[in-house]
């Protein structure tokens, strides 16, 4: 009996632990919520222009799984850069449950190069599995995400050199 009512116990507080999980992952975060992701200059070389940004890096699964979701504004000349240790293939993709910015992204690759851009609309459904997704269509180490319309409205495109202290290599001043 007490063995019985020691594992019943232990399943409730299971349950009762998975059910405040979902229930968090489900709640949104508050509007002001500040970011703790570390923040460095990023500067994108397109021809002879050079624009710069100042970006949230995301380098941990939870932290690029998290990416903008929850956030009702994103700053002008503000974005996230989501790192890879290993090369993405380019079957991998974004999605934008949860996040409430229209977005644009640009997938970069190993040279520091714009592989491949897209621009994302957010995703008002609750259920995850309705929000589409955004295949790169390019392998890449990194992906920014920055106000939609950002890069068309400043004439960045494809083969645009992107660079951020730690990243190895240097854009040339003649990046097309």
């Amino acid at each position: 009996m007490t063995l019985t009512l020691r594992v019943s116990s232990a399943i409730r507080l299971a349950q009762g632990l998975v059910l405040a999980t979902l229930l968090a992952w489900q709640m949104p975060a508050g509007a002001d919520e500040t970011s703790t992701l570390q923040r460095v200059p990023l500067e994108i070389h397109a021809g002879t222009e050079r624009h710069r940004l100042e970006v949230e890096l995301a380098r941990s699964s939870s932290e690029r799984q998290k990416g903008l979701m929850d956030r009702d504004h994103l700053a002008p000349d503000a974005g996230m850069l989501f790192l890879y240790e290993e090369q993405q293939p380019a079957a991998g993709s974004f999605w934008m449950y949860r996040t409430r910015i229209p977005l644009d992204i640009a997938f970069i690759d190993a040279d520091g190069r714009i592989a491949a851009l897209h621009t994302m609309q957010p995703c008002l459904s609750r259920n995850p599995y309705d929000c589409p997704v955004t295949v790169a269509g390019a392998a890449y180490h990194a992906a920014l995400e920055v106000n939609a319309g950002y890069f068309e409205e400043r004439g960045i495109e494809e083969g645009a050199c992107v660079s951020w202290p730690g990243r190895q290599g240097d854009c040339p001043s003649t990046a097309q």
